[in-house]
């Protein structure tokens, strides 16, 4: 069983991190997601049946009111408590075996007192230089395994040059590199992609606040016909 671990995303869903999203079997979030919008974004791109884990954290104000702070569940018979800042884990926490937590933008996971504590660090937009990171745990027969998932500034372009005939995935690279402040130029260079199609997705994309990938995706496919 493949679970995607990210937190931290602060309105930026990187097309690798969608990448692992595809292919999970369970999503957790640890908060500061800033936006509806990734959220929408994350369960278009996942399964239907995939379930999602999700709290908000400091930064997700009145439009997250509906979120938990923290959120006890079990998967595949793995208890997890899922909190957003470390400090505001309960000292007693019977029968948890994985905690999970953000905030710190920092990638750490250490077994204290028979439990895993993880923090997938932030796989959103890049703070101070530090790494972007997410975490994927393979759980299987109750026992796990952590592996850290370290993702490149340029990984739109990997992804691109994977998957050229994806557009739904070209655009999230596009949207992506604005989101960091790139020039439509470095877009452009970047990704290999034809400028006049760079330049509608930017168009439509700036012209409609808080439009999905999908959305994008759908106004080009209307404009076409």
């Amino acid at each position: 069983m493949i679970i995607a671990v990210l937190s931290d995303t602060h309105g930026l869903l990187r097309p690798e991190v969608v990448e692992w999203i595809k292919k999970a079997d369970a999503i957790i979030h640890g908060g500061d997601i800033n936006s509806q919008r990734v959220i929408d974004e994350i369960s278009a791109a996942k399964n239907p049946d995939t379930p999602l884990y999700i709290v908000r954290g400091n930064n997700d104000k009145e439009w997250a009111g509906y979120l938990p702070e923290s959120l006890a569940f079990t998967i595949e018979g793995v208890n997890f408590f899922l909190v957003h800042n470390k400090k505001d884990v309960p000292e007693k926490l019977s029968g948890t075996q994985i905690i999970v937590f953000g905030h710190s933008h920092k990638y750490s996971e250490k077994m204290k007192d028979g439990r895993l504590w993880l923090n997938p660090g932030s796989c959103g937009k890049r703070r101070f230089n530090q790494e972007i990171t997410m975490a994927v745990l393979h759980l299987e027969k109750g026992r796990w395994n952590v592996e850290k998932i370290e993702i490149s500034q340029e990984a739109g372009e990997r992804v691109q040059k994977k998957h050229p005939d994806n557009l739904l995935l070209l655009i999230e690279s596009v949207i992506a590199g604005m989101e960091r402040g790139w020039t439509t130029e470095k877009i452009i260079k970047d990704l290999q992609a034809e400028p006049e199609f760079v330049d509608q997705i930017c168009r439509i994309y700036v012209t409609h606040p808080g439009v999905t990938a999908n959305g994008i995706l759908n106004k080009i496919e209307a404009n076409k016909g």
